[in-house]
């Protein structure tokens, strides 16, 4: 009988799993990850970066977890020698309508206590000397990190604890025998007095399996990048990032050095057909047909048909996608690019067509729930695991043992 069930082996779950061994230290504490590594899907595809928090509405988890999860994912890359860097980024508006949104984010920035410095085009190409923009703001905080590397760390720390990790293991149900909780898996039953689920792009359908019912639906959308090839990299120095577009939830396609040196650019946001979807081609009739049927998918399409079919567009032309980079770098040619991986974000969308735009925890019967942690989770994932613990309610006397 474990104490603490954590369903997912991603940077949430083996954080929360960490947090888990810390506030008790004499519980029993499993983690199942039904992939055969840590950070299989959206920790070990995404783009490295350590967000500051500059872009989330003052006072959400998204801005309070980011902002301290900056501080504290250097800390720890730091003290387990991890390779990462505090670079800083540049946000640049390239056209006249994008300088009142770029005011609102330097003043966004200085709301969520974050160290910003507006910058003339001149100050910003002496940061970035190919960059073509009217003006820029700079983010000093933001960095680049090894999350696979992260996940490891997490992961081996757990295990330090006493916990039991368990890769290959699919979670298919869940049933509530008296005080237990039987995971059964393709791996055999697991019995836990308490589960949190951290199953990012199935935590939807691990709630319900549980019980809860979160009232908004996974959609996946398809993150696609190019990398500069290695005689061009020079083009980059860091971060640049353009003005996001502030009625749509994605931040539009950016430059990235990567904590190896080479360089991403993208991504473009495009709906994926398979959850785990990571190429055009990937396609799953559940998931598909799930998205579909849903409501709440076709009045966001309604809302967003613009620059979703920008997006589309540049998924299937390169010169598209170039012809966005070069808002940026006009240097940039079709040459200088080449594919690369693409991630997959699981973004949490409710019945009314409304994006679920903060992190998304949810309480159920002796269960706690992580429904919604896009980006910047990775960056903010020590402070999600404290949040997680912190909502458990030790006056249960399930956690009498334990407390």
């Amino acid at each position: 009988m474990y104490d603490f069930a954590v369903i997912g082996g991603g940077i949430v779950g083996l954080s929360t799993a960490m947090a888990l061994g810390q506030r008790y230290p004499d519980a029993q504490i499993l983690v199942l990850e039904k992939e055969s590594r840590w950070a299989f899907h959206q920790t070990g595809n995404n783009s490295g970066v350590i967000h500051s928090g500059i872009y989330y509405k003052p006072g959400s988890f998204k801005a309070t977890f980011c902002r301290e999860g900056c501080r504290s994912m250097v800390e720890f890359c730091q003290q387990h020698n991890i390779p990462h860097e505090v670079c800083g980024k540049v946000i640049v508006a390239t056209e006249p309508h994008e300088l009142p949104l770029l005011e609102n984010l330097y003043q966004r920035g200085l709301q969520n206590d974050i160290q910003v410095a507006r910058l003339t085009a001149e100050e910003v190409r002496e940061i970035e000397p190919h960059v073509n923009c009217l003006v820029g703001v700079r983010v000093f905080s933001t960095g680049i990190a090894d999350y696979k590397q992260v996940c490891q760390t997490y992961a081996e720390l757990v295990r330090s604890q006493g916990g039991d990790l368990y890769l290959n293991t699919k979670v298919e149900k869940i049933v509530t025998r008296g005080d237990a909780q039987v995971l059964e898996t393709n791996n055999g039953a697991f019995e836990t007095r308490f589960v949190v689920n951290c199953a990012g792009l199935h935590s939807d359908r691990m709630a319900r399996l549980n019980q809860v019912d979160p009232q908004a639906k996974i959609v996946p959308f398809r993150g696609e990048y190019y990398e500069l090839t290695p005689e061009k990299r020079y083009l980059v120095k860091g971060l640049i990032y353009p003005v996001p577009n502030p009625d749509f939830p994605f931040l539009g396609v950016h430059f990235t050095r990567m904590i190896d040196g080479s360089v991403h650019a993208g991504p473009n946001a495009v709906l994926s057909f398979k959850r785990e979807g990571y190429t055009k081609t990937d396609f799953d009739l559940r998931d598909f047909a799930e998205v579909m049927t849903y409501p709440g998918f076709w009045k966001l399409a309604a809302k967003h048909a613009d620059e979703g079919i920008k997006e589309i567009i540049r998924s299937f032309s390169k010169a598209a996608f170039v012809h966005s980079l070069q808002r940026l770098i006009p240097e940039v040619t079709a040459e200088d690019v080449i594919p690369t991986h693409a991630g997959v974000r699981a973004q949490a969308l409710m019945h009314d067509g409304k994006l679920v735009d903060d992190f998304l925890i949810l309480q159920g019967p002796r269960s706690v729930h992580v429904c919604n942690a896009p980006s910047p989770a990775a960056t903010s994932s020590l402070e999600i695991g404290k949040a997680v613990v912190q909502q458990i309610p030790e006056q249960q006397h399930l956690l009498a043992a334990v407390g």
